[in-house]
């Protein structure tokens, strides 16, 4: 068990001192109420025992008659607190003479150390130290019962506590040690509890490790795992959901490349072989040239849409933002296309508002209408048109490309905008592009803030682009 990694202390170390800390301070506490509550007590025993030997005190002169002499008085005296053992007094005369003390008490300092008071509690009686002993005491006045003897009587009242301090004493110093001991308790308590209750925690960083590349098929055991880590360990198999998916997609996509890039080198090394197997004429040469910049065009078309992948993946795109009306962008898409259609026998219909703008750059928007146009005008069958319609409503702008055509299967449709990705595979490699003009589109809609969805049923396929005109958050990409 590591309590400091790379200098700092770890959770559990933390977690142990401060509630060690806590219940160490919360023991502290509980001994110190206790000592008080216990020297109270004595407190109040000892302030009763004054309150006692001051009422036989004070019947004791009150019984006194007026005539009696002073060694009468001193009589009654020896007698008043015969039955309070630790009790001592001492009564003086108004000028100091002592009139009587009990036996081998000195409180004649008592007299002047302490001012009289006319009740004693907690809070009038005061300690007091005479030779090596310790009195809780009380200085009070009385009335004088005879003559002989002018009023009023001072008298120096104590009792000894040494028993109740060294009770107090030994009292703190047994608390004192069974204090630590229930804090030493405490603290290795408070470390077990907070170690086990990291098991999960430990348990589910050995299920991390075991994660590799290799392994991202693994996920962590959600069964038994605590509510307050069920949140983790969900957003973590997420994130590894993610990172696997991201690693297939890296590892079709190479796959993908290499296929693509295999066929023209193929037909370019065959070609060069061919021209090398023999002396050509000029015209044949030429040929083999032309066939070969085909390919060599083919593949550079095929670099700079996957460079241009890339940047939309890093969001490294920045549209040069400017107004532009689609319909008229829509039409000058289809004059650039109506040789081609016109050869296809298909029609390019466009229709809304023409005073409908989106906020966009102008190069990418067009390229992303005319992927989609051109792939529309590919799978239209003769004698059939291609629909583009622009509408608006109060969140924004809707661009619709309609063809009709082979319905697209549903399990298809979600992976039409992947790269390199097509629904009949035999159509790779036959003119048709190397299946990335479908995720430019997206990347481009959504470096604008748009969104891009596919629809097929019933014969007829739509690819609906939605733009938002209050705020079109370009920068913005998300992965498939």
């Amino acid at each position: 068990m590591k309590f400091w990694i790379n200098g700092t202390p770890s959770l559990t170390l933390r977690l142990t001192i401060s509630i060690g800390a806590g219940i160490s301070l919360l023991l502290l506490s509980f001994g110190w109420l206790i000592e008080r509550s216990i020297n109270n007590h004595f407190v109040d025993q000892d302030v009763d025992e004054l309150n006692a030997a001051r009422k036989s005190i004070e019947s004791t002169i009150k019984l006194v008659a007026a005539g009696e002499s002073i060694e009468f008085l001193k009589n009654r005296f020896a007698s008043a607190i015969s039955g309070h053992h630790n009790a001592e007094f001492l009564v003086a005369d108004t000028n100091g003479t002592v009139i009587y003390a009990t036996p081998g008490g000195n409180l004649t300092r008592l007299l002047t150390d302490i001012p009289p008071t006319r009740v004693i509690d907690d809070n009038t009686v005061s300690l007091w130290t005479s030779n090596g002993q310790t009195y809780r005491s009380a200085v009070f006045e009385a009335i004088s019962p005879t003559s002989q003897i002018q009023s009023p009587l001072k008298i120096a009242l104590a009792t000894e506590i040494d028993f109740h301090l060294h009770y107090l004493e030994s009292f703190h110093a047994y608390l004192r040690w069974l204090t630590i001991l229930a804090c030493l308790i405490a603290i290795v308590t408070t470390w077990l509890a907070v170690h086990q209750g990291h098991a999960p925690i430990r348990r589910i960083s050995r299920q991390i490790n075991a994660i590799t590349s290799e392994q991202l098929h693994l996920r962590l055991e959600t069964q038994g795992v605590p509510s307050e880590l069920m949140p983790l360990a969900a957003a973590f198999n997420n994130m590894i959901d993610r990172l696997e998916d991201g690693f297939q997609r890296l590892s079709n996509f190479s796959g993908d490349i290499a296929h693509e890039l295999r066929t023209p080198i193929t037909n370019l090394m065959t070609q060069t072989q061919v021209a090398l197997s023999k002396a050509r004429t000029a015209t044949e040469y030429r040929e083999i040239l032309y066939s070969g910049l085909e390919e060599y065009e083919r593949m550079t078309k095929m670099v700079s849409d996957m460079l241009f992948l890339a940047k939309a993946d890093n969001q490294l795109i920045e549209p040069e933002l400017t107004d532009i009306y689609l319909v008229n962008e829509l039409l000058e898409l289809a004059d650039f296309f109506e040789a081609w259609s016109e050869a296809r026998q298909v029609a390019i219909v466009v229709a809304g508002n023409k005073e409908i703008t989106v906020t966009a750059d102008r190069a990418m928007l067009r390229r992303a209408l005319s992927n989609l146009i051109s792939n529309a005008v590919r799978y239209t069958p003769a004698g059939n048109s291609v629909q583009a319609v622009v509408q608006t409503d109060k969140d924004g702008v809707t661009v619709s490309i309609t063809n009709p055509g082979p319905t697209i299967p549903p399990e298809h449709l979600g992976h039409l905008f992947k790269r390199f990705y097509r629904p009949d595979p035999s159509r790779r490699r036959n003119g048709e592009g190397a299946g990335l003009g479908l995720a430019i589109v997206k990347s481009i809609v959504q470096a604008h803030g748009g969104k891009i969805k596919a629809t097929s049923t019933n014969g007829v396929t739509v690819f609906q682009i939605r733009f938002n005109t209050v705020d079109p958050h370009p920068y913005q990409h998300t992965t498939d």
